[in-house]
């Protein structure tokens, strides 16, 4: 009896890491007869496994999803990932993520052997995660935003932007992304023609449309690239000219790496432009108190921020007055 649930067990072991299997070559690995092999099928079928027989050449057998929850049979490694990424969950900004995965958990890491138990705890003590921002994800959303992209499946939705407007998107759908504190989706959209990541906080109305497309090829090496390289983009929100009285090559000694991007201004060979983005309009404003008081300068930005700059001067001005 022993022997057969050892057998069962490592059965259902090699179907949950295959996606099919031939029977010959199940037969083979377990080393029983092919008339075994369907006994130790019919074993797990009665545990409530759905395991699905195709005939023909390119026939085997596979495990399905069936109406309800059957055991799952992991390896220590799985399992620690498991109770581990169980753990992360809750503080990634899920709806009800904190009680949920706090149950899951505990019916989880109950059975686990102490061993294993003791490796998550001593995990789970060394990994600080980032508290998320931004309003709560729904996990219900996150699941059908997943199926999409691993569907090739068009979607709409309404989105609001960091500004309030609120707008109504059609995209194909690539990636869920956790970057920055927030789940991002990576996505060509189709009324911008272009590729576009939304704060999946920010998006309601979800509807799968049922059509389904062909992958596009995403201008970065992966989506969490593409996803940093959206938001440093996004970060560097407010841009200034400095226009220097100073040589490139005198202000690239003074600034050294500081000074990448500025170049000599036409037609002044004396004089220097010095290109600053920053997230923050404070921020910016901060970039030029390291400019030397022996340089002379002035600025072209927008006019709400030199507004801003003429307002920050003045405080500073009344600050220090006596």
């Amino acid at each position: 009896m022993a022997e057969t649930t050892s057998r069962t067990l490592e059965l259902l072991n090699l179907l949950q890491t295959h996606r099919q299997w031939a029977g010959s070559e199940l037969a083979e690995r377990l080393g029983v007869t092919e008339r075994t092999l369907r006994r130790d099928i019919e074993r797990l079928r009665e545990l409530g496994y759905r395991v699905v027989a195709a005939r023909g050449v390119q026939g085997g057998y596979r495990l399905e999803a069936g109406s309800q929850l059957p055991p799952l049979l992991l390896s220590n490694d799985e399992a620690v990932t498991m109770a581990i990424g169980l753990r992360l969950a809750a503080t990634q900004g899920l709806v009800d993520g904190a009680l949920t995965t706090q149950t899951a958990l505990a019916k989880f890491e109950q059975v686990l052997p102490a061993a294993v138990r003791e490796r998550v705890n001593a995990l789970a003590a060394s990994i600080t995660p980032e508290t998320p921002r931004g309003g709560p994800v729904e996990g219900e959303l996150l699941g059908q935003l997943a199926l999409a992209c691993r569907d090739h499946e068009r979607i709409r939705f309404a989105y609001v932007a960091a500004g309030g407007a609120e707008t109504n998107r059609v995209v194909e759908p690539h990636s869920l992304v956790t970057a920055r504190r927030s789940w991002f989706l990576v996505c060509f959209d189709l009324q911008r023609d272009d590729w576009r990541t939304f704060r999946v906080d920010r998006l309601t109305n979800f509807f799968a449309t049922r059509v389904h497309f062909e992958p596009r090829e995403l201008p970065a090496p992966d989506a969490a690239t593409f996803v940093e390289r959206n938001a440093q983009s996004f970060a560097r929100r407010y841009h200034a000219d400095v226009l220097l009285q100073v040589s490139l090559a005198r202000f690239t000694e003074l600034f050294g790496h500081w000074a990448t991007g500025a170049r000599v201004d036409s037609g002044r060979p004396t004089h220097t432009i010095w290109p600053i983005a920053a997230e923050t309009m404070e921020t910016l404003v901060s970039t030029l108190t390291w400019i030397p008081p022996s340089i002379r300068y002035t600025v072209r930005a927008e006019p709400e921020l030199l507004e801003f700059m003429r307002g920050t001067a003045h405080r500073v001005v009344e600050a220090v007055a006596e």
